[in-house]
């Protein structure tokens, strides 16, 4: 193997990833693979493959490296290009294999790892490796006073949401009698420890969030989230639609 781009390669996988190549196969013992160490799961494997095997007119041996996608129309479109096939000795799955010979940019490469790397990662590290998202969160005036939450404050403690972490964006909701979203804020810390029961209300953590937004509380009422954008209720923290997510934005 040409060690130049499959060394830069492993480079790039250990700065971000903190991961090192292993060699498990005892009868190809120079075919490493690169995979997560809580579940095991490869997100790439590199070997050398006959080049006919790929559909090339050469049958000399060339490196490649397989990585997986997560949707199966990625994937159909990727092996359009050239240097991307569907995945030597790994065809299920919607893996590709990406020549390692100058084809395909170092970069490039290095993005469909990271596309790999976050398919194949457990449930938990998937939750931390997302990208930042938008929800709404309910508030019970019953509870606390949410149209004075911010005075004299820009950060305030709130019951952790399931989901939520450091980065998102929340929308407040104010229950009736307000049925307004009122705020909308950014999540600058979650997972405080807290014990907390009243009646119905029970909380064991506490976020802190930053006041980012304020809304009129006529402005993204209650019917004009049902009638507008499909939401009927908000019991939880829930994700949000697009078209709200760019109306709350206007």
């Amino acid at each position: 193997m040409k060690m130049n781009m499959i060394e830069e390669l492993f480079s790039y996988v250990k700065k971000k990833y903190g991961v090192e190549p292993d060699y498990p196969f005892s009868t190809a013992p120079d075919y490493p693979v690169l995979r997560h160490e809580d579940n095991r799961k490869w997100f790439a494997i590199i070997m050398d493959a006959p080049g006919d095997k790929l559909g090339l007119e050469d049958t000399d041996r060339i490196d490649v490296i397989n990585v997986k996608m997560g949707d199966p129309m990625l994937a159909d479109m990727l092996i359009q290009q050239p240097g991307f096939f569907r995945g030597y000795h790994i065809s299920r799955g919607n893996w590709i294999s990406i020549l390692l010979d100058g084809t395909v940019a170092l970069e490039e490469i290095c993005r469909w790892i990271d596309e790999s790397y976050a398919v194949t990662a457990s449930k938990e590290k998937k939750q931390k490796i997302r990208p930042p998202k938008e929800w709404i969160i309910p508030a019970n005036p019953k509870y606390y006073d949410i149209e004075h939450a911010f005075d004299g404050t820009k950060e305030i403690n709130w019951k952790q949401g399931r989901g939520i972490r450091p980065g998102d964006t929340v929308f407040m909701y104010a229950a009736a009698p307000v049925s307004a979203i009122l705020y909308k804020c950014k999540v600058t810390e979650t997972d405080i420890p807290f014990d907390y029961s009243r009646g119905v209300l029970t909380i064991k953590a506490i976020m802190k969030i930053r006041l980012l937004k304020r809304y009129k509380p006529s402005r993204f009422t209650f019917e004009r989230l049902r009638d507008e954008y499909g939401i009927f209720a908000v019991r939880g923290p829930r994700g949000i639609p697009h078209s709200l997510s760019e109306a709350l934005k206007k």
